[in-house]
């Protein structure tokens, strides 16, 4: 499958990406299932890191957004990678916001996307962990309907919360994405107060009734500046919060000012997004002292761009982007520490 990357590619790039999406997650399927190599035998899968209690089989991961049902749980794992986030996902199922709603920009090595937290819901993500045989380290991304008010964001992050919890490694609350209104006010004030009082209260609820811990990592923005940065790294530490991943897509545009479809709205993803995640990430680490860990993401199509991150403070890191452009061949050199 990585060999054939750059000759299946052009075919992919030619459909509709939303299109090429599906079609790339049910070829990885149909190899899965055929039992056809889908990552290089030179690959370095096994280096195991412990981060937030948990041991992870290396620090390259898939962020959320690729599987966002949980389908393809096993046919991911093939590729290597050492953790896999699946969603954002929703308390009850919707279609997302109007097609089109995903746009390459390959001059960028960038992708715009507006979707909308399109998913068939949490009971049916649950449904599909429990018939994969993944044993590795799953993430779960939660989210809120987008016709729930922002006032009673707190009781859908609780629903996906709590139906999450026997199944998920760790739990990522999305407050992060420009796609649904007014959600990344969640980032803000009272509102990130509330959020992380209640999910970390019910937290320890499940941790006495379950008899386990399932720690919950918080996903941010990279639009935010110093201040902010330094706001919710504090609040992070007082809620005793297991870890951040660091960042979601940028509502900037000044990377990609002058290009066709620079004007769409949504998250900008990608190339673009690299900067300004390592200054968040770097943030982050000068403010939280190694108290809580960082997953970062945002523009890693190199195995130098992963080390970057790294090197600015993060744990671990996560791909989605880099993967469209690069192909699993991204994953090896990640993994064998080499850029191409």
């Amino acid at each position: 499958m990585i060999n054939l990357y750059p000759l299946v590619k052009p075919l992919l790039f030619s459909l509709d990406p939303e299109t090429a999406h599906n079609v790339t997650l049910k070829l990885l399927k149909l190899s899965q299932q055929l039992s056809l190599p889908t990552h290089n035998k030179t690959t370095k899968t096994d280096n195991p890191v412990e981060v937030m209690g948990l041991t992870f089989k290396n620090k390259l991961g898939l962020a959320a957004g690729l599987d966002k049902n949980g389908d393809y749980i096993d046919a991911l794992a093939n590729l290597g990678f050492g953790f896999i986030e699946i969603g954002t996902v929703t308390p009850r199922p919707q279609p997302g916001n109007p097609k089109p709603r995903l746009f390459r920009l390959p001059e960028h090595q960038a992708i715009i996307n507006r979707m909308g937290f399109n998913n068939l819901g949490i009971d049916h993500l649950l449904n599909q962990v429990q018939n994969s045989s993944f044993d590795g380290i799953l993430g779960i991304n939660i989210g809120k309907n987008f016709d729930t008010p922002i006032d009673q964001a707190v009781e859908d992050y609780l629903i996906g919360f709590r139906k999450s919890y026997p199944y998920a490694s760790y739990i990522t609350l999305n407050i992060s994405s420009p796609n649904t209104k007014n959600l990344r006010q969640l980032q803000q004030g009272d509102e990130i107060k509330t959020l992380l009082s209640s999910l970390k209260e019910e937290q320890l609820k499940l941790q006495q009734s379950q008899q386990k811990y399932v720690p919950f990592v918080v996903k941010i923005a990279p639009d935010l500046d110093q201040e902010e940065i330094i706001h919710i790294a504090r609040l992070l530490m007082e809620f005793n919060i297991d870890g951040v991943i660091a960042t979601n897509t940028t509502i900037s545009r000044t990377a990609i000012q002058g290009h066709p479809l620079a004007n769409e709205s949504g998250g900008l993803s990608g190339a673009p997004v690299k900067e300004s995640s390592t200054y968040v990430v770097q943030g982050l680490a000068s403010e939280l002292n190694g108290k809580l860990p960082i997953i970062a993401a945002g523009g890693i199509l190199s195995a130098a761009d992963a080390q970057e991150k790294l090197a600015a403070g993060a744990s671990l890191v996560q791909i989605y982007s880099g993967l469209i452009y690069k192909g699993p061949q991204l994953i090896t050199e990640i993994l064998n520490n080499r850029s191409k």
